[in-house]
């Protein structure tokens, strides 16, 4: 069987010694994205493709260009970027598992929120430049409010770490987050409003659905301060277009730190995001590291032999409309 590994960007699959379990194979390994007539022209000579995560595009009108395709590998359940129902038209199998991990994300978070207070990336630069230490200052977090917009798996992990730097926590969101905060022992903002205004750090845990995209608007971050840092590791689209951005040259909040963006791979540092002095932007890293790709990976793997030993494994039926058009990235 010929199979593809497809936006291995970091070259996950081989460095972990994945290879060595599709041993007997032909594989070919992509460390670059491609869409459309381009994934067509990839996948051509592929029976199998293993996607990580939504980095993959595959709408109908790919998969009906992908006669020899027998099955898609996804790694993680979500699979909004895949066509479903037109691979099950030309009986290709969708195998999508693996369990969701908090811990790689919530860390990150407080990377960004640590590496952008405490100015880490521009004294490293100084230090390399060789200079040592120069204006402005950092900010510490002692004694300042932590927001979290939406008190779920990763919202909780923050929120606990906020306690032992003797932060102040509030939060926001639906009525069943809020209440599982109070529950937990943290206090709900009085309101919207108080929530962007009272917080000197707020950090986004939403997923992006038709309830939260461009839920966050240019009026909820200018209440914010000019101290302020808003933090996103969820989804761009959650941020209402252009918002953030006028948001930085207007000042309020004084701070981002992104992960996210609407169109990824990013690259030519073609956003107007990177680059401005008051912004910390990194390439989606939020899951990307060792242990969380072992297990994706691992169970992209897992299905693959399954289905080669003939039962397949997580194996998807047609979940509502078909996806893959407009999705971001990872």
């Amino acid at each position: 069987m010929k199979i593809a590994i497809l936006d291995d960007y970091q070259d996950a699959f081989r460095s972990l010694g994945l290879d060595r379990q599709l041993s007997g194979h032909d594989i070919g390994v992509f460390h670059d994205s491609v869409a459309g007539e381009q994934l067509v022209a990839r996948l051509a000579d592929f029976d199998i493709a293993l996607l990580i995560q939504q980095r993959s595009r595959m709408p109908g009108s790919v998969i009906a260009k992908l006669p020899r395709l027998k099955l898609i590998s996804q790694t993680g359940h979500n699979v909004s970027h895949i066509d479903v129902a037109a691979c099950q038209e030309r009986d290709i199998v969708v195998s999508a598992g693996g369990a969701g991990n908090a811990h790689a994300t919530s860390e990150l978070a407080w990377g960004l929120i640590l590496a952008a207070l405490r100015r880490i990336p521009q004294e490293a630069q100084r230090l390399a430049d060789g200079l040592w230490m120069g204006p402005p200052m950092g900010i510490g977090l002692q004694g300042k409010t932590l927001g979290i917009y939406a008190y779920g798996r990763i919202g909780k992990l923050v929120a606990e770490v906020a306690r032992a730097f003797e932060m102040q926590v509030i939060c926001w969101g639906r009525e069943g987050s809020t209440e599982r905060a109070k529950e937990a022992g943290f206090r709900v903002a009085a309101s919207r409003e108080a929530f962007f205004a009272e917080a000197d750090v707020i950090t986004l845990h939403l997923p992006l659905n038709d309830h939260t995209r461009g839920l966050i608007t240019l009026a909820d971050l200018t209440l914010m301060k000019p101290s302020a840092l808003l933090v996103n590791t969820s989804r761009a689209e959650i941020i209402t277009p252009g918002a953030l951005v006028a948001a930085m040259h207007l000042g309020r909040p004084g701070l981002a730190a992104v992960d996210v963006f609407e169109d990824e791979p990013v690259l030519g540092a073609h956003h107007p995001l990177i680059g401005l002095p008051n912004v910390l932007c990194t390439p989606h890293l939020g899951y990307a590291e060792a242990g969380r790709y072992r297990t994706l990976l691992g169970t992209g793997v897992a299905q693959i032999q399954a289905y080669l030993a003939g039962a397949p494994i997580n194996v998807l039926p047609v979940r509502g409309s078909p996806g893959g058009e407009n999705m971001p990235l990872l």
